[in-house]
């Protein structure tokens, strides 16, 4: 099964933004999903991986939940 892991800044106050990937992703795809875990971090730093594949580093895309959805999509 497919798993998920979001890294987010912690000093940056990213938890509301993992939470809500965590949640849409969750609520789209529940079952299909080994786990969706949280991996705190810093130095701004918020990334979406698809079994070790990253699909959303906020350094190189904007923020867009639906956008992670559809990318994480592709991948199952």
């Amino acid at each position: 099964m497919t798993t998920v892991q979001i890294e987010y800044c912690v000093p940056c106050g990213f938890l509301n933004r993992a939470e809500d990937v965590q949640h849409a992703l969750l609520t789209n795809f529940g079952q299909e999903l080994e786990a969706v875990t949280l991996r705190t971090g810093d130095h701004g730093v918020f990334t979406v991986h698809v079994d070790d594949e990253k699909v959303f580093d906020k350094a190189d895309d904007e923020f867009d939940v639906d956008e992670i959805v559809r990318s994480v999509r592709e991948r199952l």
